[in-house]
């Protein structure tokens, strides 16, 4: 796949041709889409959305998503990283599996399989054992709350989110497993970071390129699960 990026002349920045029924934050954000090269990338080479670019930047760099593999990809909609995965365990091939979970339905994906369900809900972690055949190897969680504008509100339901995929990833991770989760700077000091320390040899936080610069966005990444406490 190619990884060219920003060849030939730079496209002039498009503007919307009419901001009518739209609020303010609305119309910059339709504007950034269409300004987003990682927008216009993905279009080219059939991602599912521009997030697949993090996913891919973060694994070019760590090597989470290893042939044969069995990942979990909470908050899977629209599938862009269970796309991702799918690609690179091989699960299109016969090799790994890959299993998103989603409050909505997504388009089916070869490679992956896709289950409408609360990732919260009691019966989830043994479903999603069962569906990709035994413990997982990586739990993602590109999962967000809806924005508030409300800096220190939207950092809570953000961590509140990364705590409870943590749980989930405690429930049904291999020894040795990775926990790859969607934060915000300033947002994951201490019950989860320290926690997540507590469970996995290695705790760091990772901002991908494809992450915009004036986002606050970032990821936490714990690797080598120690297994369930008793």
């Amino acid at each position: 796949m190619s990884d060219k990026r920003g060849e030939g002349s730079r496209p002039l920045k498009q503007r919307l041709k009419t901001a009518k029924k739209r609020t303010t934050s609305s119309q910059k954000w339709l504007e950034r889409q269409l300004n987003d090269p990682y927008v216009a990338r993905a279009k080219r080479e059939g991602y599912r959305s521009r997030a697949a670019y993090k996913l891919l930047e973060i694994d070019d760099k760590h090597r989470l998503l290893k042939p044969g593999g069995r990942v979990v990809d909470l908050g899977a909609a629209p599938g862009g990283w269970s796309q991702v995965a799918a690609e690179k365990v091989g699960s299109r091939e016969g090799r790994g599996r890959v299993v998103g979970i989603d409050l909505l339905p997504i388009e089916p994906l070869p490679g992956a399989e896709f289950v409408t369900l609360d990732f919260l809900d009691p019966d989830a972690p043994e479903r999603l054992t069962a569906l990709i055949g035994g413990p997982a190897d990586l739990v993602l969680s590109d999962m967000a709350a809806n924005a508030t504008g409300h800096k220190q509100t939207d950092h809570l339901r953000i961590v509140g989110l990364a705590e409870a995929a943590a749980d989930f990833a405690r429930s049904v991770l291999a020894p040795g497993g990775a926990f790859l989760a969607k934060v915000l700077q300033g947002g994951t000091e201490g019950a989860l970071l320290a926690d997540l320390k507590r469970d996995f040899a290695t705790v760091r936080h990772v901002k991908p390129a494809a992450s915009r610069s004036d986002s606050a966005e970032l990821y936490v990444l714990a690797t080598g699960f120690r297994g369930r406490t008793p």
